[in-house]
């Protein structure tokens, strides 16, 4: 129990410090392409965040990270027996790319879990049919889920100690906007309203054209 509290402490202070650091990237990026639209979320400076995958999506085929954004996409990680977090965050990406299309901006959303043990493609589509908008969802290995989590500096820990069956699983919970070409260019607390993430994520559909 001491383990847990300390990993999950550190975590916390691990995104504070980068929160931080981001915004201070971001206050320098003045040419940046993105300069107009760093408001609350974190623009520039993450270039290291994201990398090449390939996973299995919900239907059952291997896909790689270029296959899967190919138009802006709000990237969340998370699993499907999450009991409050991951549905009410992945309705909210949901709700924010509604309201995206409805002015003509194509964004989807992706569901990557961090419990590919039991998140098998069957459950995963079941999860994602929840939500409106064509979800994407992807599971793998575990060593592939590591490694793509790890590329998103995404913190989490299965407790399966006492529970192989019934185990929650911590975890961070950003939302990641990336940009067609794999490019990583903001990410979204649990507590952005999604009216304030559709314009956002707007800015930045509008400044790539």
């Amino acid at each position: 129990m001491a383990d847990r509290k300390i990993l999950l402490i550190g975590s916390v202070a691990a995104l504070a410090l980068l929160a931080t650091g981001g915004a201070f990237l971001a206050s320098r990026g003045g040419n940046d392409q993105f300069a107009q639209c760093q408001g609350g979320a974190v623009a520039g400076g993450m270039d290291s965040f994201g990398t090449d995958f390939t996973l299995t999506r919900q239907d059952g085929q291997r896909v790689t990270a270029e296959q899967v954004f190919t138009k802006p996409s709000l990237l969340y990680f998370g699993y499907t027996f999450c009991p409050d977090v991951c549905p009410l965050d992945s309705a909210r990406n949901a709700e924010a790319a509604a309201l995206l299309g409805e002015q003509g901006k194509d964004v989807q959303t992706v569901f990557v879990t961090v419990d590919p043990r039991r998140d098998t493609p069957e459950v995963v589509a079941d999860f994602t049919s929840l939500f409106p908008g064509n979800m994407i969802g992807l599971t793998g290995s575990d060593e592939e889920i590591a490694a793509v989590n790890k590329g998103w500096r995404n913190y989490y820990k299965i407790n399966d100690e006492e529970d192989e069956e019934y185990y929650l699983v911590d975890h961070m919970t950003n939302t990641y906007l990336v940009l067609p070409g794999n490019q990583t260019v903001a990410f979204f607390g649990r507590d952005t309203a999604p009216e304030v993430m559709a314009e956002q994520v707007g800015c930045f559909v509008d400044a790539i054209g």
